[in-house]
């Protein structure tokens, strides 16, 4: 079983309840909202893939965002992130795939486009690019979404510590070398027009759209559990502490699909309603991972007291470290302001349930 160890280290170096609760209501936050996100995602990709064969097809977004949801739902029965390995396999090529075809097309699509046309400046008011700068730094936090790491380094074999340099170093190049050309081509094709979700900005040539959706859709199918897991993991520790529950093997799994299908339930209820991708992704970086990745991992050095004195790299870590703390805790802010302002003018110009 999972253990949450970035839940149960952060919790105990940051004691008291506002420590403990912090940590467990942020955790949960990134989990939930990077899943919706992904529901999103997934349904478009599936919906988009669609409507290449059936133009005039009856589906909405929503239809395929419930599809997803019961695909997780089935993978959310197996035990353990162990037991997903080959579908984690198949996720992973799905990405490489996913982020070779895109750029191309990407690339494809700018040069098809009148660039005289494209523009690279936000429109509107001062106070709405204001918000939309706010709410780009939730976006940008999205990106450095590594609160799960612990949860992952937990499955390495040793010594688990060269090891997950070794994954980080490897994942980040893989990061760097498609998702961040991905977002500099799409920005370059389509200039402050891209959608948020960039294979909605794609439109030719059509069968490669269609591969590049189902890349999409297969690789996020496994990031899905990544995030989920977590909360899963805690549950399972709840239930498993009951001694009497161990004894039976059938009440556990019945109450493990009790619980996992409220929470896909929900999360597929909130996708469906609101399918508004970039906003969840703004609010989920700036609330979920700004504060695990940047804020309480500063405050918890600081708190360790571990900081060499009478050298010079102790007395710049603990500025060093406030400082990221504040900064941080700023952009968590004004990320959180723009995503909410965000989804209020979604919510005002869309209906609930709309098929986008």
């Amino acid at each position: 079983m999972i253990v949450i160890i970035f839940f149960n280290f952060m919790s105990t170096i940051l004691k008291g309840f506002w420590g403990y609760w912090s940590i467990a209501l942020f955790q949960q936050v990134a989990s939930l909202g990077n899943n919706i996100a992904i529901q999103i995602a997934a349904g478009s990709s599936l919906k988009a893939a669609y409507k290449h064969y059936h133009a005039d097809g009856k589906l909405s977004l929503q239809h395929f965002i419930i599809f997803f949801g019961i695909v997780e739902l089935l993978l959310s029965q197996l035990p353990n992130i162990h037991s997903l390995r080959w579908i984690n396999a198949l996720c992973t090529f799905s990405t490489i795939g996913f982020a070779a075809t895109t750029i191309g097309v990407t690339i494809y699509n700018g040069k098809k486009i009148d660039r005289t046309s494209v523009s690279y400046s936000l429109q509107g008011s001062s106070a709405s690019k204001s918000f939309k700068a706010f709410n780009a730094l939730g976006t940008i936090a999205f990106s450095f979404g590594d609160a799960m790491l612990p949860e992952i380094q937990n499955t390495v074999k040793e010594p688990a510590k060269n090891n997950m340099y070794k994954s980080i170093s490897a994942a980040y190049t893989v990061i760097v070398l498609t998702y961040w050309q991905l977002a500099f081509c799409g920005y370059w094709a389509f200039g402050s027009q891209v959608q948020p979700y960039i294979l909605a900005s794609l439109s030719i040539p059509k069968w490669t759209v269609v591969m590049a959706n189902l890349f999409a859709a297969i690789q996020i199918c496994g990031c899905f559990q990544i995030y989920c897991r977590p909360t899963y993991a805690y549950f399972e520790g709840r239930m498993m502490s009951n001694k009497s529950t161990n004894h039976f093997p059938l009440r556990i799994q019945l109450i493990r699909l009790l619980f996992t299908s409220i929470y896909m339930i929900l999360v597929t209820l909130i996708a469906a309603a609101m399918p508004f991708f970039g906003d969840f992704v703004s609010i989920c970086g700036a609330i979920g991972f700004t504060p695990l990745d940047f804020v309480f991992p500063a405050l918890a050095y600081l708190k360790a007291g571990n900081i060499v004195k009478n050298s010079k790299l102790g007395l710049l870590m603990k500025p060093l470290n406030i400082l990221i703390a504040i900064w941080f805790s700023i952009v968590a802010i004004l990320g959180c302001i723009g995503a909410v302002r965000s989804i209020v003018e979604d919510i005002k110009n869309y209906k609930f349930f709309h098929d986008m």
